[in-house]
């Protein structure tokens, strides 16, 4: 696979912008800054998610009503947690509300999906599917980033690290098809991009006290292989709904779901192995 030198730059330009913003949430010393973020994160992921769900099945009637519902639904059940977990002065009554909401909604929802004549309840259930795969990681990564302020920045850098090793390896010296879903991913590129990964962190780890050397190497192995896996899961749903991306988000990169992929589906990995073995 030759290196397409128009498109890289693209892609270059455009992840620069996003790393920028990115970083800005990331490194804002009020923890309401990277809530937000991830708030944000979470809605243009549901956003993508369902316009690729109503593509995979036509057939199903789904009202307009229904996805902002479960985004917000969503959004709330992102709240409630973040705001019980980082015990944030002021926000009491907010709590109490989207308390209420969490019980009501999901209730609510699952009721008109099964007694309408129109709505198809698997579409209802489908839709729920997208807070397992997305909310929930994003919260996951709230959780990590209360246990030390670096672990969610070090993931988020290494899933980077990932794709850009992977992609420039297999650029240049790719020639094995990793898997007929994602047709352009190579052996070559999938390994090298995971290994320089691993021994970037495993330098990290050596000069950094926070955690020991191997932890942060695991680290980058739940950020390597899982993050593939993201990937290619994504791909999986793109390929099944016909389309290219899941939105337009970004030039060259799509939408938000193609952008935070890997990431969502690294940070469970990422935070059992942070809650449990790192200290």
């Amino acid at each position: 696979m030759a290196l397409n030198l128009p498109t890289f730059y693209k892609r270059t330009g455009s992840a620069i912008v996003f790393a920028a913003i990115m970083l800005t949430g990331l490194l804002w010393e009020n923890d309401l800054g990277f809530l937000g973020l991830m708030g944000i994160i979470e809605v243009l992921c549901l956003r993508d998610y369902f316009r690729l769900m109503q593509k995979i099945n036509p057939d199903n009637y789904w009202p307009k009503w229904v996805p902002v519902a479960v985004q917000l639904f969503g959004l709330l059940f992102f709240i409630l947690i973040v705001l019980g977990t980082f015990n944030l002065h002021g926000f009491e009554g907010v709590r109490y509300v989207v308390t209420i909401l969490i019980f009501i909604m999901p209730v609510s929802l699952l009721l008109a999906g099964a007694l309408s004549e129109k709505i198809a309840l698997n579409a209802v259930i489908q839709s729920f599917g997208g807070l397992l795969y997305i909310t929930l990681p994003t919260i996951l990564l709230c959780e990590l980033r209360l246990q030390n302020l670096v672990l969610p920045i070090a993931l988020i850098l290494m899933i980077w690290s990932n794709d850009t090793f992977a992609y420039l390896v297999g650029s240049f010296i790719g020639k094995h098809s990793f898997s007929p879903i994602s047709p352009n991913k190579t052996w070559e590129g999938v390994i090298g991009g995971a290994l320089l990964t691993i021994i970037g962190a495993g330098i990290y780890g050596y000069f950094a006290h926070s955690y020991r050397l191997v932890d942060w190497m695991v680290f980058a192995l739940c950020a390597t292989v899982a993050g593939t896996l993201g990937d290619l899961l994504e791909s999986k749903l793109k390929r099944v709904a016909g389309v290219k991306d899941s939105g337009t988000l970004m030039p060259g990169h799509g939408g938000a779901l193609d952008r935070f992929d890997s990431l969502l589906v690294a940070a469970p990995f990422a935070y059992v192995y942070a809650a449990y073995f790192m200290h």
